[in-house]
């Protein structure tokens, strides 16, 4: 364990340079004081570690200096074959790239781990989009990664809640979340970082103009922040069911909040043996109607007031539509 964790540090301080104790320990997800350790036993054994210290201080190797112990282990190798996504990838254009790549590495393998390897791959496929869906367009997307990855403006036309307007942004970075593809990026005069989804682009525009990318903004960090910020926005009111098991089940296809908020809250009703009482997070009365519906008699409304008294006109008028004799 530690002699797999001492060369762990010592790759981070390869790859990254200067870095503190708290952010090695992140990384590792171990005390700073265990690192501490650590680097006074990789200085012990002769690795050129040397400490800065003040605001911008942190340990790093001295310059020039580098290790030739970047082998695989058996465990590495087969989790190589299972990182990222092959459909990412060739969206990005990197199809073929990450198929060279594979092959280099399988041949740079020994023969005994590579049918491991193989076998590992071939055995996990992950579909990122949910059922009855298909992928968002990105039509722009292979230009936006351009931008990213040479750190250029984009001049695009973008469609929000607002209208359509034209921006100027800097692209800090591309996330896959469900199926769907966002940017990251800075519009033209603001500090704040800000999410595009890029099938709301109508038209893009790589501009020669490059930017300074933030040294620290970190792209997977803004990212949970800003889902988090977002869904508790959306919803801005809860509501009391009372649900049948069956009903319980279905809310549980529900998004993520409301499913967990259901299953948490869940109490049984005395006087109505398999039914139990659920609080769940609503983003607007007339939202919650077309939602619970789905529910259909297997729950009952109680309150807001006013969601009650929706459901139940919704319901007469219901009746009244399938009370009449179809038309031919």
């Amino acid at each position: 364990m530690r002699a797999s964790r001492l060369l762990s540090v010592l790759m981070l301080l390869q790859g990254r340079g200067r870095m503190t104790a708290q952010a090695i320990a992140g990384e590792l997800e171990v005390s700073p004081r265990t690192i501490l350790r650590d680097l006074d036993h990789l200085s012990g054994a002769g690795v050129p570690v040397w400490a800065e210290r003040g605001r911008n201080g942190g340990f790093q190797l001295r310059e020039g200096w580098s290790t030739r112990l970047t082998g695989l282990t058996e465990p590495e190798a087969q989790a190589l074959f299972l990182t990222g996504l092959p459909a990412a990838a060739a969206d990005l254009g990197l199809g073929g790239a990450v198929a060279s790549a594979r092959l280099k590495v399988l041949a740079a393998l020994p023969a005994d781990w590579r049918s491991d390897a193989q076998r590992v791959s071939s055995r996990l496929h992950v579909d990122p989009i949910d059922w009855f869906r298909a992928g968002a367009r990105a039509e722009h997307l292979a230009a936006v990664a351009d931008a990213v990855w040479k750190n250029r403006r984009l001049a695009m036309r973008y469609e929000s809640w607002s209208g359509i307007k034209d921006r100027e942004v800097e692209p800090l970075g591309l996330v896959l979340k469900a199926g769907v593809w966002y940017m990251v990026g800075r519009a033209s005069g603001r500090d704040e970082p800000r999410v595009f989804r890029l099938s709301n682009v109508h038209a893009l525009t790589p501009l020669r103009q490059s930017f300074e990318y933030p040294d620290d903004f970190d792209l997977a960090a803004y990212w949970s922040v800003s889902t988090r910020r977002f869904e508790a926005s959306v919803y801005h009111d809860q509501a009391s069911l009372h649900v049948s098991a069956r009903g319980l089940a279905l809310l549980q296809q529900f998004p993520p909040a409301v499913a967990d908020a259901a299953r948490r809250s869940a109490r049984p009703i005395g006087r109505r043996p398999g039914w139990s009482r659920v609080t769940i997070p609503i983003e607007s009365v007339d939202h919650a109607v077309g939602q619970l519906l789905r529910l259909g008699a297997e729950a009952e409304a109680r309150t807001p007031p006013a969601l009650r008294a929706r459901m139940r006109d919704t319901a007469a008028h219901l009746v009244q539509v399938y009370a009449r004799s179809p038309r031919k």
